[in-house]
């Protein structure tokens, strides 16, 4: 077994295991919470859950960070008097956890949040004063991107190709591309948004507060750092920068997730193709939205068009079709183990963590299972039943999974499983009785409703048909 894994920083596939045998340690750089979750956000963390299952199957433990940036500009700028910073914050954090759970991603080890570590965040500035690599000027304090040899490894750039730092003050910086690192509190900014400091009153830069909780929660060196691939620069950029100059090791390996796009071009409120995760999951089962944001590698961009969850429907359709049906007929126990997941399935994951090739042998083991059961083959159709069982739980897909279950049981349904075993038995007695002209009209009945008939040993069986 070798899990491969495409760092950045290397810009290679990289053979992956965790420096602490049996548990892989992983940040993940989650929302700033000024406003509420579009559906690039739910993908980017689908992403990492997506590893984090895997590796966890592999290895057995996975210590899983996601922050939440709760201090920000863009939070104050949202703020209002009748919501506060922090009030806005924690509402659109909520929003955010929703989001996740509604589409199965798995809550972190730990979640914290930027406020909570701001005495940690000044003892890493003060460590990088210390060493030569930030200083202080007007109440702010910056980092010395000239300072660090090393600057710029992450996205192979030189400083003088670099832009200038966009989110710190210009007042006091020795050089444009300087950044932040704790801000000066500024007239007509709220009080308790600022912290007493040894530079001053004031509140961290973005950069340092990730390699603050990321050094807290997981030590000065860790297996993984994940984000999105439009954090690559500046956010990940200099947080590598002042975490390695201020002696840590910080993250082994790099891995960051392709953005959403709608219609073959990148999300945006004024081209009118922004989706909040709010409408999306409104719209459509939660488990067709997770289903459709998995299909695409995590490392690709993923295009939203009017056909991308009608497709991922019909392909979950087949697959619980033949769970039900596969189950009614099990030969003995469909239970799965480590020993049921196909090895090609095994290798795709383990391939930089090649969902699309993983899906494909989902259904191609699903095609083989339908096929034994048409044949007779119940033993052969049990081996397929725990093969995709055991994937679809690895990729957190299983449509016979409680955590999925809706409607099972409202008067519509209940009348509806009623009428239609009615018919069914009204079409059995009708064979009995050799009316064959009488059961075919009651079977076109019940098919021209859009409801399939399964015939099998254990009786006749019916499932909304899938189109």
């Amino acid at each position: 077994m070798t899990v491969r894994l495409y760092d950045t920083q290397a810009q290679a596939l990289r053979d992956f295991a965790p420096a602490e045998p049996g548990n892989v340690t992983m940040y993940v750089c989650g929302p700033t919470v000024q406003s509420g979750p579009h559906i690039g956000h739910v993908r980017a963390a689908l992403s990492f859950d997506l590893l984090r299952r895997w590796l966890a199957h592999r290895f057995g433990r996975v210590t899983f960070v996601r922050n939440v940036t709760d201090i920000d500009d863009k939070v104050l700028a949202n703020a209002t008097a009748d919501e506060p910073w922090w009030a806005l914050a924690y509402r659109m954090e909520l929003e955010f956890s929703r989001a996740y759970a509604a589409v199965g991603i798995l809550p972190p080890t730990y979640e914290p949040r930027a406020t909570a570590s701001i005495p940690q965040m000044q003892e890493l500035i003060e460590r990088l004063i210390d060493a030569g690599h930030a200083y202080a000027a007007a109440g702010d304090v910056y980092f010395d991107v000239r300072s660090w040899s090393s600057y710029g490894a992450l996205t192979r750039q030189s400083v003088d190709a670099m832009e200038s730092a966009a989110d710190a003050d210009p007042r006091g910086k020795r050089d444009p591309r300087d950044f932040a690192l704790w801000k000066g509190a500024k007239d007509g900014e709220p009080a308790d948004a600022s912290w007493a400091s040894p530079w001053g009153v004031g509140r961290p830069g973005w950069h340092i507060e990730c390699s603050a909780m990321s050094r807290r929660y997981l030590g000065p060196e860790f297996d993984i750092h994940g984000g999105g691939l439009d954090l690559r620069f500046p956010h990940h950029e200099n947080e590598l920068a002042q975490s390695t100059a201020a002696g840590d090791g910080f993250a082994r390996y790099w891995v960051h997730n392709g953005l959403v796009t709608v219609g073959d071009q990148k999300m945006s409120k004024s081209l009118g193709n922004f989706l909040l995760a709010a409408d999306v999951l409104a719209e459509q089962d939660p488990l067709v939205v997770r289903y459709a944001l998995a299909s695409a590698h995590y490392r690709s961009n993923l295009d939203i068009s009017e056909g991308t969850f009608a497709e991922a429907a019909s392909a979950l359709d087949r697959i619980r079709s033949f769970l039900q049906r596969a189950a009614r007929d099990a030969a003995g126990s469909f239970e799965w183990s480590e020993s049921d997941v196909p090895a090609a399935f095994s290798a795709a994951m383990d391939d930089d963590l090649s969902v699309p090739q993983a899906i494909a042998v989902l259904h191609e083991t699903v095609r083989t299972g339908n096929a034994r059961l048409d044949a007779g083959d119940a033993e052969a159709a049990t081996i397929a039943l725990r093969q995709v069982a055991a994937m679809t739980a690895l990729l957190g897909i299983d449509p016979l999974d409680p955590q999925w279950a809706k409607d099972a049981t409202t008067p519509a349904t209940d009348a509806l499983d009623a009428l239609v075993r009615t018919m069914i038995t009204q079409r059995a007695d009708a064979r009995a009785n050799k009316d064959w002209a009488a059961a075919d009209r009651i079977r076109d009945a019940i098919a021209a409703a859009g409801i399939a008939l399964e015939d099998g040993p254990t009786g006749t069986h019916w499932s909304l048909h899938n189109g």
